[in-house]
């Protein structure tokens, strides 16, 4: 199983535990799980923005048709359905990022 961006190397059973390993592993770990955080945490704004840019285009063509500017209705109502939708799966997606979490939680360690 091949790391990603450092996720992976704990789930691997090929990969020696850093606490036999030595305290310079147990860094090493660590800078790996802060990088995974740091890249999960930029996807996640990155996912936000894009949702937020979809919604403030939806709303755009919203605006224009109700001020009765030449706007096609269908694409509208195409803006719309995409803002829809992308809402929808972001919520899905934080239904489980949040499921995942209180798994986590009922863990026994």
């Amino acid at each position: 199983m091949a790391p990603i961006h450092g996720v992976g190397r704990a789930l691997d059973p090929t990969v020696q535990r850093s606490s036999a390993s030595g305290p310079e592993n147990r860094e090493q770990d660590l800078g790996s799980a802060q990088q995974a955080a740091e890249t999960f945490g930029h996807l996640l704004a990155q996912a936000v923005e894009d949702l937020n840019r979809v919604n403030a285009e939806a709303n755009e063509a919203m605006a224009r048709l109700a001020a009765g500017e030449p706007v096609e209705l269908h694409d509208v109502m195409i803006a719309m359905e995409q803002a829809d939708l992308s809402l929808r799966l972001a919520l899905q997606v934080r239904n489980k990022l949040i499921e995942a979490y209180q798994e986590i939680q009922r863990m026994q360690v």
